[in-house]
C-alpha cells in the first residue's frame, strides 16, 4: 500500500463556493502561479504519486459556503484520480482544513476521536503550565488533527492522525523585541500541541494499535534559534522514546547531525536574503510493529530525488504545485 503527505499550498483558492475549479488565467495565491497552472501541476503530481491514500494538509475550505468534500470530490473526477474518496474531520477557522483522499477500492477510513484522561479530543482543550508559573494554560488547535480509523480490503486495521501544528511565525510583531517575544510564545504554544498530540499517541498504542502520524509538523531539529530554550523540538517530542517511538527515517537522519546535508521537504523562498530555504518539515511516522511491514520511505523532492530530476514535466509540476513536496510510505499492510 501506498501512502502519502502532500501539503498544497493555498489549495482552497483554486475553487468557487460550489466547490467547481476556477482554472483559469487569473493568479493564484502562489506567486505569479495562475490558477490554471497550479491546478494542472496538482493533478500531475498527484497522478504521478499515485498513492493509494494521501494526507492533504491545507485541503479546501469547509465553512458555510464551502465543503472540503466537495471540492476534492470534483478535482479527483476531473482528472480522473482514482483516489476520489473523501474523510474529513474536525473544522477549523483557518481554510486550511486536514483531509484524507483515497481509493476506496482499497480500503475505507473514517473520522474516530478518541479522548483520555490525559490526551482530550482534539477538538477541545489541553492544560499545561507553558511558562512554568504554577498556572496551566489552555491550549487549542488552529487545526485540530484528523485521527482515523483506516481498514484495508485484507483486512488490515490502522490507526492513522493527520496533523499540520500551528507556525512559530511572529504574525503582527512590529520591533524586533516583540518579534521574540512572538517567537517565544508561538513556539510554546506548538510544543503543548505536540504534547498532546503526544499523548493521544501513546495512548493508540498502549492501546495495541498499528499508528501512522503524517503531516506538517511545521519544525525540525535546528529550525530556529529558539530551539535551544526548550531542549526538544516538536518533531522529537511526537517521535518520543523507547519502546513507543515512532520511527521515521529523514527525522532520525536529521537529529543524527546538525551539520552536513540532511534530507528536505518543503522550498521557500526568502525574500529578504534573495535565495530559497529548504526545510524538512513533512513526516510520515509510524509504530513500532509496522517497522516488520517493509516499510519505503521517499520525498519526491525535484532537485534531490534522481526520478523526480529527470523527469522534466514532473519536475515543474513539482516546483509549480505547492512550496512543500509529497513524502511517500510504501508499507505490506
Amino acid at each position: 500500500m501506498r501512502l502519502a503527505t502532500y501539503n498544497i499550498e493555498w489549495f482552497d483558492a483554486l475553487f468557487d463556493d460550489d466547490g467547481v475549479l476556477h482554472d483559469d488565467s487569473g493568479w493564484s495565491a502562489r506567486y505569479k502561479v495562475s490558477r490554471a497552472e497550479q491546478t494542472t501541476a496538482i493533478a500531475r503530481v498527484l497522478t504521478a504519486v499515485d498513492a493509494d491514500a494521501i494526507m492533504i494538509i491545507e485541503a479546501p475550505d469547509t465553512s458555510k459556503k464551502r465543503s472540503t468534500t466537495k471540492a476534492l470530490s470534483y478535482f479527483a473526477e476531473r482528472f480522473s484520480l482514482r483516489t476520489n474518496a473523501v474523510a474529513t474531520g474536525f473544522v477549523n477557522d483557518t481554510q486550511q482544513e486536514i483531509a484524507l483522499l483515497y481509493d476506496p477500492a482499497v480500503l475505507t477510513a473514517r473520522h474516530d476521536p478518541q479522548e483520555s484522561a490525559n490526551a482530550p479530543r482534539f477538538d477541545t482543550a489541553f492544560h499545561i503550565d507553558l511558562d512554568i508559573d504554577a498556572t496551566r494554560d489552555r491550549v487549542v488547535f488552529s487545526k485540530p488533527p484528523l485521527e482515523l480509523k483506516v481498514e484495508t480490503t485484507n483486512g488490515s486495521v490502522l490507526r492513522m492522525i493527520g496533523s499540520h501544528l500551528k507556525s512559530k511565525a511572529p504574525h503582527g510583531a512590529t520591533d524586533r523585541d516583540e518579534v521574540m517575544r512572538f517567537a517565544i510564545a508561538n513556539r510554546r504554544k506548538q510544543l503543548a500541541q505536540a504534547i498532546w498530540l503526544r499523548a493521544r499517541i501513546d495512548a493508540h498504542l498502549e492501546a495495541g494499535d498499528s499508528l501512522i502520524v503524517l503531516g506538517d509538523l511545521n519544525d525540525g531539529p535546528g529550525l530556529d534559534e529558539y530551539e535551544n530554550l526548550f531542549g526538544r523540538s516538536s518533531v522529537e517530542i511526537v517521535l518520543g522514546e523507547g519502546p513507543q517511538a515512532l520511527f521515521d527515517p529523514h527525522a532520525e537522519q536529521a537529529l543524527a547531525r546538525k551539520l552536513g546535508a540532511q534530507p528536505s521537504s518543503a522550498r521557500f523562498y526568502l525574500t529578504g536574503e534573495k535565495r530559497y530555504m529548504q526545510a524538512l518539515l513533512d513526516y510520515v511516522m509510524v509504530s513500532q510493529d509496522l517497522r516488520s511491514k517493509s516499510p519505503r520511505w521517499r520525498i519526491w523532492h525535484p532537485f534531490e530525488d534522481p526520478e523526480c530530476w529527470r523527469d522534466q514535466a514532473l519536475r515543474d509540476a513539482l516546483l509549480t504545485a505547492s512550496d512543500h513536496f509529497p513524502v511517500v510510505l510504501d508499507i505490506d499492510v
